[in-house]
């Protein structure tokens, strides 16, 4: 959506009611006048759409998966995991406005000093990354969309042939791929030899069809 700069007078009240919203919505005053006047003339923005987004995603989160925060281009999911002291693992997925090329971007963190989770995280990505690099190796001739190591890792999303997608679409799409990886990450957590199991949940979800890779 093309931005211009316009001169508009306000009142000085107004504008310290917008300055105080846009700081506890973690926007501009700018972004969020625009956000104000496209609803009130019914246009959808691509902060709109994110929102929307995220809204769906929430709904779509199952077992102990929930949303933490969500505001501006990014929503903060968590899910407690079983071990030891019940770490938290961290997600979150951000979209960008232009939703072209990338369409989102997913990290995985743990707040955590134990040598023994971080190597059990590390051990899980190393089964999760070579069943991806397995399964979708052709479709990535740039390398492999994730990054990272230790206990914070970070995964890209793209449409398969730059296909259009809706909001619902996406919302499922990228709700139904955390759903996913945080059921095998407990799945290997119960089961350290779950490598076989964790495949077969995958290439489960592969043959359901996947709208972003």
């Amino acid at each position: 959506m093309k931005k211009s700069v316009y001169s508009i007078v306000l009142a000085d009240d107004v504008v310290s009611a917008i300055d105080d919203m846009a700081y506890s919505l973690g926007t501009s005053r700018s972004n969020l006048i625009n956000q104000i006047l496209a609803e009130r003339v019914s246009m959808m923005t691509p902060e709109m759409r994110i929102r929307d987004i995220f809204e769906r995603i929430g709904r779509l989160m199952t077992g102990p998966v929930n949303v933490a925060q969500s505001g501006g281009s990014v929503i903060m999911l968590k899910s407690p995991l079983k071990y030891k002291y019940r770490p938290t693992v961290n997600y979150s997925v951000e979209l960008p406005r232009s939703f072209e090329g990338t369409v989102g971007r997913l990290k995985i963190s743990l707040r955590t000093q134990s040598g023994s989770l971080i190597g059990m995280i590390g051990g899980f990505f190393a089964v999760w990354i070579g069943i991806e690099g397995k399964y979708l190796r052709r479709l990535f001739p740039n390398g492999s969309p994730w990054t990272g190591e230790g206990a914070a890792f970070t995964r890209e999303f793209i449409r398969p042939g730059g296909s259009v997608l809706s909001d619902e679409q996406l919302a499922e799409a990228i709700g139904g791929y955390v759903n996913l990886l945080d059921s095998c990450l407990r799945l290997y957590f119960e089961d350290q030899t779950s490598a076989d199991r964790i495949e077969e949940r995958y290439k489960q979800y592969l043959t359901a069809g996947v709208l972003i890779i």
